[in-house]
């Protein structure tokens, strides 16, 4: 996806159609990344903008939300396990790195399209309290290659609700369009489903990269 270059940041844009229940609202949407651990979406829609922040400048992978109106709050610790940057699979943990298990599952066919499955999973000692799940299990990504490509078409994980980390929401990236930009490949369509309903459907129309993005644009308050 990245023809060789090395990102240190990353910034997509796009329009915007997002869906909660009945509610279905349009916009603009700001993907950032900086490295592989920091990100930021902010979707700018007609009832107020909506932002959600990955951080772990710290050592510990933090998470927060901001709604219309600055009200705001935190992930909770286990969805803060899987890849921060899940809009740009090649900033992710599918390009490997410290504590992280690459398998190969097998190709698959997936929404009638032959892809290669690829699972990953970190292997960093962090300690949770017992009986839920591991950092293995929070941590699971799945990621499916078009197998005549081998650029990512859909990435899978869970989340979970803030009181039970042992019950698993899950959520799917869908990427498609590739087309390239500077040299690197950039999905023009990014769809987010939740529990197998689209929740957030972006176009990308733009890329900036390694424009020099700093930590202040990822802090959480």
């Amino acid at each position: 996806m990245t023809g060789g270059t090395q990102i240190s940041d990353l910034t997509l844009t796009g329009s915007v159609i997002w869906t909660a229940g009945s509610d279905t609202e349009s916009g603009t949407a700001v993907l950032k990344a900086l490295g592989v651990i920091e990100s930021r979406m902010d979707l700018v829609l007609t009832g107020g903008t909506h932002s959600e922040i990955r951080d772990a400048s710290t050592g510990t992978a933090l998470g927060q939300w901001i709604l219309p109106g600055n009200s705001s709050g935190y992930l909770s610790p286990e969805n803060c396990f899987t890849d921060p940057v899940w809009f740009f699979p090649a900033l992710g943990s599918l390009t490997g790195g410290p504590s992280v298990v690459l398998l190969y599952v097998g190709q698959e066919t997936r929404n009638g399209v032959t892809v290669q499955h690829i699972q990953s999973y970190s292997t960093a000692s962090t300690q949770l309290p017992p009986p839920g799940p591991t950092v293995q299990q929070l941590s699971t990504v799945d990621f499916y290659l078009d197998s005549s490509t081998l650029l990512p078409s859909a990435v899978v994980f869970n989340s979970h609700p803030d009181t039970d980390a042992s019950t698993n929401i899950p959520i799917e990236i869908d990427f498609s369009g590739y087309q390239t930009n500077g040299g690197l490949m950039v999905p023009q369509r990014i769809q987010r489903y939740l529990q197998g309903t689209l929740a957030v459907d972006i176009s990308i129309t733009g890329i900036t990269v390694n424009s020099g993005l700093t930590m202040s644009q990822f802090a959480i308050n």
